[in-house]
């Protein structure tokens, strides 16, 4: 599990290698990653939107901008987490995510960057 801590938010995110779901030898590895994301500030905060960096061992890069996580825009009190799962498709076996969320805080009506930890999606029977 990997884990940033931006501003008294953490964000932690899991990664699973989905091998039913994939096709090596048609280049397509798929893995799902669950983020939990955590207020420990003093503040409500609300999630406004994403900006994921995929880079593939194939020398691909992406680059991924949205409006918040999954059609949502959570808002968080403090000590709220919010949890969701998505998914990323690459054509290589070895990849590196890694990003930001913009929040906005509230009571101040201010926006601000939260890391997103960088995580690797690798095929685990690769490793050996």
């Amino acid at each position: 599990m990997e884990y940033a801590l931006t501003r008294d938010i953490s964000v932690a995110v899991r990664v699973i290698y989905r091998d039913l779901e994939s096709t090596p030898f048609a280049d397509q590895y798929i893995w799902a990653y669950e983020v939990t994301i955590q207020n420990r500030s003093s503040e409500t905060v609300q999630l406004l939107s994403r900006k994921w960096e995929i880079r593939e061992w194939n020398g691909h890069k992406r680059i991924v901008i949205g409006d918040g996580v999954v059609g949502k825009q959570p808002l968080l009190s403090p000590g709220e987490s919010y949890q969701y799962v998505s998914g990323c498709k690459l054509a290589s076996a070895y990849g590196l995510m890694g990003g930001y969320y913009i929040f906005e805080s509230k009571e101040q009506s201010t926006c601000f960057e939260v890391k997103i930890p960088d995580f690797r999606l690798e095929v685990p029977f690769l490793l050996n």
